[in-house]
């Protein structure tokens, strides 16, 4: 099989745990470039994050960002979004407001971020790890639904950080109980990813592939998380990190190395160095 796309996790998979990209990975991408490979960023992180990784990356492509929900190489002229509705957004605020957490609506330009008090009564302003860029603007505010009374928001993901695991599985049973035409998914860590009905990285991955004419068959994807299971599975070769979880490995075609020992980098040496380069 010769493979056309490369379409990577960030967090977990690019990036160490330092939150850093090794010298090897990115001579690694630069390789399966010059190969004539597609790559891609498929990703729960929100576009301008995702464009930052990209950039020092040296890759302008499309990108899958927002779990699938916006697919763009420019904010300004996507290639597909799918927003979650101004009246679903606010209904599903009012949910989470109802449990202690720390909600995120994830806009592709901008993110409003509730406050959230902790012991000590000292107010928090978490980032559930998405690292914001300078130019991508974050509102905390007191409460989301007032924000949106006032300033309707229509998002393409909302993010729920919960402090109690148990509370975010209860979140999880009402949103879906309560709020028709949505997905949530819950990570390891008790976060919640709401996108609408639909939405996941391999759709995304699907729409980019159609676009440019690469089925899943010829896609390497390359995941560590929970929530990269399902790409993981549907692509022609799946690859799982060293540091995914069991079941994550359980689900790959081939695990490579850990993101701390450059997994990235060897998993492309091992598998495109005998392809030929491609035309796309």
């Amino acid at each position: 099989m010769t493979y056309r796309m490369l379409a990577l996790s960030i967090d977990g998979t690019l990036l160490r745990s330092n939150s850093r990209l090794s010298r090897q990975t990115k001579d690694a991408i630069e390789y399966v470039k010059d190969k004539g490979v597609y790559v891609t960023l498929a990703t729960e992180r929100p576009f301008p994050a995702a464009a930052k990784v990209a950039k020092a990356l040296k890759v302008d492509n499309f990108l899958v960002t927002h779990d699938g929900a916006f697919i763009a190489s420019d904010v300004e002229e996507p290639l597909f979004t799918k927003k979650l509705h101004e009246d679903k957004t606010f209904h599903i605020a009012e949910i989470l407001e109802n449990y202690k957490c720390h909600v995120r609506l994830l806009h592709e330009n901008f993110s409003i971020g509730n406050k959230v008090r902790q012991k000590g009564q000292l107010i928090a302003k978490m980032t559930i790890g998405i690292q914001d860029p300078l130019y991508y603007p974050v509102t905390f505010v007191d409460s989301i639904c007032n924000y949106l009374s006032e300033n309707p928001v229509a998002p393409p993901k909302i993010q729920a950080q919960f402090f109690e695991k148990t509370e975010a599985i209860s979140a999880l049973e009402e949103l879906k109980k309560e709020v028709p035409g949505i997905e949530v998914t819950m990570t390891q860590d008790g976060r919640l990813d709401i996108v609408s009905f639909g939405i996941s990285k391999t759709r995304g991955i699907q729409v980019l592939g159609h676009h440019l004419g690469i089925s899943l068959e010829e896609t390497v994807v390359i995941g560590a998380g929970v929530n990269d299971i399902d790409m993981i599975t549907q692509a022609g070769l799946g690859v799982a990190m060293g540091n995914a979880p069991q079941q994550v490995k359980d689900a790959a075609d081939w695990i490579t190395r850990s993101n701390n020992m450059h997994g990235v980098a060897y998993m492309v040496k091992e598998v495109f160095r005998k392809q030929l380069k491609v035309n796309i």
